[in-house]
């Protein structure tokens, strides 16, 4: 008895993943169909197909199920709303929103000039 008890009580409780901590699902079909149509219709000579944007929305989303894990909660939320905004959805703009956001933050964090570097850069 106390087993199914136990077992009704971790069903009807809520995820033990939190949904920020999970890749968000999006819907890339609806870009890539968009991509496809201009890059057609403007006629430019490396279109990307459906296949190809579909594909490379694939790719990022897999390499996410890493960076995702690591990124700061705050990060993933900005990158998030940046990578759905507009009513277009793409794992592609998420992933490169975290890493410019971590490389840039790597950045911020190295030491400032000291010596003759400093100085030369007063004259």
């Amino acid at each position: 008895m106390k087993a199914i008890l136990f077992a009704f009580g971790l069903l009807a409780s809520p995820s033990l993943i939190p949904v920020s901590d999970r890749v968000p699902e999006l819907k890339v079909e609806a870009l890539c169909e968009s991509t496809s149509e201009t890059d057609k219709a403007m006629g430019l000579a490396l279109a990307q197909s459906f296949a190809d944007c579909m594909r490379d929305e694939t790719a990022a989303r897999q390499q996410l199920g890493t960076v995702w894990a690591t990124a700061k909660p705050a990060v993933r939320d900005t990158c998030e709303s940046e990578a759905t905004s507009l009513g277009t959805q793409s794992y592609v703009d998420l992933l490169t929103c975290i890493q410019m956001t971590e490389t840039a933050s790597a950045m911020s964090s190295m030491p400032q000039l000291r010596g003759a570097s400093k100085n030369r850069n007063k004259q």
